[in-house]
């Protein structure tokens, strides 16, 4: 494989969202992607990072985060530099967040650079097979299609999205690449096993590779109120009148997801390619998905913490967070526990979806601290 990096390649993650299913570890004020969850010594977006630098470079890495995380991204970045991050004054969405950043990178550096987009919150393994995709992905992005990275489903899961595969693209640098028949949202579990056994899906994993004056291009199309808007804000980005311009621009951007302004409506077009990936991932959605990747670090015991601080009775696949305090869980098999200085959450694996639930009934408490 080659080791050198990618030309004219910027990575993009966006750092976004809450993690509410990962409450009371992640906070609105300090999401999952700046918390090491995995017991590595690095958190979920320096780990991000850490995987792109070899293919990018460290000058072509652009993290777009919320203003009130921007400072603490920074502090766990230096090496990328004030410059390459994007704050937005207020979440819009992923397709503003990835439209920003394929606007200012084009005013930067010109159209016809690729861009990936990268989730700041995502575990991946076995970074071989991951850096050979994101290749094939580049190469494919360079005929002007818009990629997607589509994850191998092992499973017939029901908490992703799932890509079908059609036809080869022919392109050259990418044997794998498909075209994209189509998206579809969560299915149920009987949809998502009729899936599993065509062989022609994948999961959804959110991953987009493109050409940055393509994806503007498919927005102009699109959402012109929205493109316009961002070429705006990116004119200004690299000036003093950037404050100015988010300020009177940002707030009145169409709040949607990339997959629903571009990827569906290209994608019904025939402008959509999939390169499988054959890569380990896992999202971290909840505790259940969190005590697996702990499980599975070597000693098949899912903690998070000081392991001599957890004692478990009867308590197979239990998933312990101890912040500092000793926890016991005896007789109450795939228990969760959470112990943080002001909360502590007891559910199960099969309730972790449900965790969700409790971060809004504490809001509606008016216990916004908590959250």
């Amino acid at each position: 494989m080659p080791d050198s990096t990618i030309a004219d390649f910027h990575a993009v993650v966006p750092a976004g969202g809450a993690g509410t299913r990962l409450w009371p570890l992640s906070r609105s004020g300090y999401p999952k992607f700046l918390l090491d969850l995995t017991g590595s010594g690095r958190t979920l977006l320096q780990g991000t990072v850490d995987r792109l630098l070899p293919l990018t470079g460290p000058g072509n890495v652009l993290v777009v985060t919320g203003a009130r995380h921007a400072d603490a991204v920074v502090r766990q970045l230096p090496e990328l530099g004030v410059d390459r991050v994007l704050a937005e004054p207020s979440p819009r969405d992923s397709m503003a967040a990835i439209g920003l950043a394929a606007a200012v990178l084009a005013e930067r550096h010109g159209p016809d650079v690729v861009l990936g987009s990268f989730a700041a919150d995502h575990v991946i393994t076995g970074l071989p097979e991951f850096e050979a995709t994101i290749r094939e992905a580049v190469a494919a992005a360079r005929t002007g299609a818009v990629v997607t990275v589509g994850i191998r489903a092992t499973e017939p899961s029901t908490a992703f999205g799932y890509v079908r595969g059609g036809a080869p693209l022919d392109a050259p640098g990418a044997p794998h690449a498909l075209r994209v028949v189509g998206f579809t949202e969560k299915p149920d579990a009987a949809t998502a096993a009729q899936y599993l056994a065509t062989g022609e899906y994948s999961w959804n994993a959110g991953m987009f590779v493109v050409r940055a004056g393509v994806l503007l291009d498919h927005l102009a199309a699109q959402l012109p109120a929205l493109h316009d808007g961002l070429r705006r804000i990116a004119a200004a980005w690299d000036t003093d009148e950037r404050d100015a311009r988010l300020a009177d621009t940002w707030p009145g951007l169409t709040k949607i997801a990339i997959d629903h302004a571009i990827a569906e409506p290209v994608a019904a077009a025939g402008g959509v390619a999939v390169v499988p990936g054959t890569f380990g991932w896992d999202d971290i959605g909840d505790f259940a998905s969190l005590g697996t990747l702990l499980a599975a670090g070597g000693d098949g015991v899912a903690t998070l913490g000081d392991a001599d601080l957890v004692l478990r009775v009867d308590a197979d696949g239990a998933v312990v967070a101890t912040g500092g305090r000793t926890v016991s869980v005896v007789g109450v098999p795939d228990a969760v526990v959470v112990d943080t200085p002001d909360a502590v959450l007891v559910t199960t694996r099969a309730h972790a979806q449900q965790v969700k639930q409790a971060v809004d009934a504490w809001r509606d408490r008016g216990r916004d601290d908590l959250l």
